[in-house]
């Protein structure tokens, strides 16, 4: 192109002096050379020769098709977005995209405070103009960061509504019914995401519904697909953490630690996969370097989830005053977090079950159930019943959590351990054997505290019974 551009230019000598001519060739040999490594570079380098987009456009980019943004691009977004606001206050457009990308931001950084600020620029933009699916879209996408899954399930059917053909939406919509337990629900979303829209993000939503659904093989390739088509760096990172998470729960290792390495690579601050790196690094039990990793996680994204993990780490390794500092930690960012309105009643939960007040856990959890009952908050108030002596009602809970019929098609080693070692206290020795197993065979490093109990349990069942096995050649009595 560069060529052609030059040998059109006015005045140009039709023919080139031979030093010229060979300094020619030489620099577009260099450039095969070079494109011939480009294409070679993980999924692309995006060296097309166009100058790359402002941060603040990339940013809105993004914001406005629902892919994850890099924080220091967004920071322009927001300060460029608060600027036009002083001067054009009735702008329900960049009202709408100011109040998203507050939810990003605080989505990305586990700060809540950011989520009235959203909301307040989301409810301005709606009554400068009242049907508006963008700032409805916003509304779903900060109900669901706040984890208030019905507001975002009723968001989204009125941005829907105002929009029909607004993609968008339907990722909002999808994790709205998730959250809520209503899996085919959700798998109707994503269909007709599919039938409106094809790319990176698509497959990336679309792969969590796979997930979801116990489809781990077309889970893992959709997250491929994604991060190879994506083109920011923010983007591919965050589908390559997805892809490390999914790696993860398959007991994966070595596959979720490359995963984890490069999406922190592409984008510093992509914190979960710095907390998928000590995840991964604690089950391979390289516990000084999943130690950093969880810590450097913390620091930058204060997610209670990051603290309950270090502190169970910690604990594992007989440090129990450093594990109780990770505990006061979370119950501090649980609290700020729901200063700022979001549910963290399934974490706190979950902590209280095993290191805290197993009542306090039941409660919790049984208002959650009623508020919102997904698969995830039916495993923990199943296990925070066990803990508190209720077994019998306890399996019913574990059972949701693991049986397909009502949409436990999670392949979970988490949810199968708490459901095998339900029944080993209900005296059903084989059941619980075949469940304990099953969870250590998705997942042999799963947990540094719950796998040793796994073990033990399985020693202590010992080995099944003739007595427990059927005889097939038998035959049947006659009436």
């Amino acid at each position: 192109m560069e060529n052609d551009a030059v040998e059109n230019e006015p005045g140009t000598p039709q023919r080139r002096p031979p030093i010229r001519r060979r300094v020619l060739l030489a620099s577009v040999a260099g450039c095969a050379v070079l494109g011939g490594v480009l294409a070679l570079l993980p999924w692309g380098t995006g060296g097309t020769g166009t100058p790359a987009p402002a941060p603040g456009a990339q940013a809105l980019t993004a914001v406005t098709t629902g892919v994850p943004a890099a924080l220091p691009d967004l920071a322009v977004l927001i300060d460029e977005r608060e600027k036009r606001l002083r001067t054009h206050p009735r702008d329900a457009a960049s009202w709408a995209v100011l109040g998203t990308a507050y939810v990003e931001q605080g989505r990305r950084t586990a700060e809540a405070e950011y989520y009235p600020k959203a909301e307040k620029a989301l409810r301005t933009s709606l009554q400068v103009r009242e049907k508006n699916a963008e700032a409805m879209d916003g509304m779903a996408a900060l109900a669901n960061a706040r984890r208030d899954y019905r507001a975002a399930r009723t968001w989204s059917e009125a941005a829907l509504k105002a929009d029909p053909k607004r993609w968008t939406v339907y990722p909002q919509l999808i994790d709205a019914q998730t959250g809520l337990g209503d899996y085919k629900a959700a798998k109707r979303a994503a269909d007709r995401m599919l039938k409106l829209r094809s790319g990176p993000a698509v497959l990336a939503r679309a792969a969590g519904v796979y997930r979801d659904g116990g489809r781990r093989e077309d889970a893992a390739a959709a997250l491929s697909d994604a991060a190879a088509g994506a083109e920011a760096p923010a983007e591919r990172a965050a589908y390559l953490e997805r892809g490390g998470q999914l790696a993860w729960e398959r007991g994966d290792l070595d596959v979720a630690l490359r995963h984890f390495r490069e999406a922190v690579r592409l984008d510093p601050d992509q914190r979960a996969a710095l907390a998928g790196q000590g995840r991964t690094l604690t089950a391979l039990g390289r516990t000084t370097e999943a130690l950093n990793a969880y810590r450097a996680a913390f620091a930058k994204q204060p997610n209670p989830e990051y603290a309950l993990e270090l502190g169970e780490l910690y604990e594992s390794l007989g440090l129990g005053q450093a594990a109780r500092v990770q505990y006061d930690l979370l119950r501090e960012r649980a609290a700020r977090a729901a200063a700022g309105g979001v549910d963290e009643e399934l974490v706190l939960g979950r902590f209280e079950a095993d290191h805290g007040d197993t009542d306090s856990a039941v409660r919790r959890l049984r208002a959650e159930w009623r508020n919102q009952p997904g698969i995830a908050v039916a495993d923990a108030l199943g296990w925070a019943l066990h803990r508190s002596g209720k077994d019998t009602e306890a399996l019913k809970f574990a059972r949701v959590a693991t049986d397909r019929e009502h949409g436990g098609t999670v392949r979970s080693a988490l949810y199968v351990y708490h459901l095998g070692m339900i029944e080993r206290e209900l005296k059903r020795p084989g059941a619980a054997r075949r469940h304990l197993q099953e969870a250590l065979r998705i997942n042999p490093r799963f947990s540094p505290t719950r796998v040793p109990l796994a073990e033990e349990a399985l020693k202590e069942l010992g080995e099944p019974s003739l007595e427990d096995v059927p005889d097939m050649d038998a035959k049947p009595r006659r009436k």
